[in-house]
């Protein structure tokens, strides 16, 4: 039984490591800041699912404030910091670069610091696909190069592997870098597609297809996900400074995908055939022949078998998908 750190708790990747970490008996100290990038409803029904297990612990902080991180780690001495909180969303990181900066560099310094600090035996933490920017080899393989992001959340990704290298460098500290490629399922996050497009389609809203529906992804159920996160905080034989990509290995287009939603759902998308918008990248494909052999990754989740249960989620959770949308919409 380990005492961990999990930052972004509430999260959507967070919400599902923290419950999975609690069920096989650790002490989880869950982090986040609740903060209002889409309804916090969302955050708090995921938190309060959470709080029901005794070996967890609910603490409201915002990862950028130093003063309360320093007594959090004084008094828990976390063994491990697995740090998922971040502002996310690469459309966002255009019109509001500050949040990026505020908790993806600062917010990072802060945990990675004090792990350094308090001598945490493992730092693992969340990277993106997105730093792989406009690379035109497929699949994207963890040695290429990554030095032309095409997003502000792309960059301080980037960033966040750079820093934990230096740290690695200088500290001898294992830092563990996890590449996640388009994660989706129930108690997902209402700005991906997934989302959004379910939720138009349900009230006969249009959706935008960017780039003529051309796009590719690499859609990534959260159970597999969640399966390498925790292989990632605990097998052994990791070298000190390691980049995993975690990925589905099957890339699907976007027609294909809204295609999916249709027949999976019984509803009919009204599609806007839009331009590729500005800091999206045309496809993302993961190699996993890294995970596979580090962390014995292998998602065996099909798009249509994670998109099921994803829907079924969003029928069950009726009343607090409506406080998701009448959220959004009084932002609008």
């Amino acid at each position: 039984m380990s005492t961990i750190i999990v930052t972004g708790s509430a999260g959507f990747i967070g919400f599902h490591v923290a419950k999975a970490l609690l069920d096989r008996g650790d002490i989880v100290i869950g982090l986040d800041d609740f903060n209002p990038y889409y309804d916090p409803q969302l955050k708090v029904a995921r938190d309060e699912i959470l709080k029901k297990e005794s070996n967890f612990l609910s603490i409201n902080v915002d990862i950028s404030d130093l003063a309360p991180l320093e007594i959090l780690f004084r008094n828990y001495n976390p063994s491990i910091v697995c740090h998922l909180a971040a502002q996310a969303g690469v459309r966002y990181s255009l019109i509001n670069p500050y949040a990026y900066q505020k908790s993806n560099l600062e917010g990072f310094v802060n945990l990675i610091e004090l792990s350094k600090q308090h001598s945490v035996d493992r730092f693992v933490y969340a990277s993106s696909s997105s730093v792989y920017g406009g690379n035109t080899k497929l699949p994207y393989s963890e040695d290429d190069p990554v030095e032309t992001p095409v997003s502000l959340y792309a960059a301080t990704k980037r960033s966040n592997e750079l820093i934990a290298y230096t740290y690695t460098h200088l500290w001898n500290m294992q830092t563990i870098g996890l590449r996640f490629f388009t994660v989706y399922g129930p108690w997902g996050r209402p700005d991906m597609a997934y989302w959004s497009f379910l939720e138009a389609m349900r009230y006969g809203e249009p959706i935008k297809v960017f780039n003529y529906g051309r796009n590719r992804r690499d859609f990534t159920y959260i159970d597999d996900v969640t399966k390498g996160v925790l292989s990632a905080l605990t097998v052994d034989k990791l070298d000190k400074y390691e980049i995993i990509n975690l990925g589905n290995n099957q890339p699907v287009e976007l027609m294909d995908f809204i295609e999916s939603l249709e027949d999976l759902s019984g509803l009919k998308a009204i599609k806007e055939m839009v331009d590729a918008q500005p800091g999206d990248v045309v496809a993302t494909f993961a190699s996993i022949d890294r995970a596979s052999s580090k962390l014995g990754f292998k998602p065996s989740t099909s798009l249509k078998e994670g998109l099921l249960p994803f829907i079924r989620w969003y029928e069950d959770q009726s009343i607090l998908v409506q406080s998701v949308r009448d959220f959004r919409l009084s932002k609008s």
